[in-house]
C-alpha cells in the first residue's frame, strides 16, 4: 500500500480478475475510485460496485466481469488536449478501438470516447484494456 489509492485499487482489480476472483474488495476508497469504477461499469469491464461503511471509511466491494486483461494508472497525469488524444491512445492501448483511457476533466470523470463527444481535454489518469 502506498500513497495513491487509484494505483492500489486498480493493481487490487487487475490481480483479482487474473486469479479468477469473482469479487475483489477495495479499501481505502476515495470518490475518484468510485467514478473511475462508474466508467469501468458503463463499459462492461466489471460488473457492478457497492459501497460498505465500515466506520473507518468504508470499502467497496467490486463483482468482477472477468474481462479486463490490464489496467493501471498514468503517472505522471499528462494533460491533453481533445485532438491529441489518438497519441496517447496508441501509447497506453495495445489497438485501435480496443481499450479504454480515463480522463479527469472540466466535466467530471470520462472515457477518452466521451471527451472526444465534448471536444474537451483533461488530465489522464487510467487505462483499462
Amino acid at each position: 500500500m502506498g500513497q495513491d489509492l487509484l494505483n492500489d485499487a486498480l493493481v487490487s482489480l487487475r490481480h483479482a480478475d487474473l486469479d479468477g476472483k469473482p469479487h475483489v474488495e477495495l479499501a481505502p476508497t476515495s470518490k475518484l475510485i468510485a467514478e473511475v469504477l462508474r466508467i469501468f461499469r458503463e463499459h462492461h469491464y466489471i460488473e457492478e460496485f457497492t459501497f460498505v461503511p465500515t466506520g473507518r471509511g468504508g470499502k467497496y466491494d467490486v463483482r468482477l466481469a472477468r474481462r479486463i486483461n490490464s489496467c493501471g494508472v498514468i503517472k505522471p497525469r499528462i494533460s491533453v488536449a481533445h485532438d491529441a488524444l489518438e497519441r496517447y491512445e496508441s501509447r497506453f492501448l495495445p489497438a485501435q478501438d480496443f481499450g479504454l483511457l480515463v480522463l479527469s476533466t472540466n466535466r467530471g470523470v470520462l472515457s477518452h470516447t466521451q471527451a472526444r463527444e465534448f471536444k474537451i481535454g483533461g488530465r489522464l489518469l487510467a487505462y483499462v484494456y
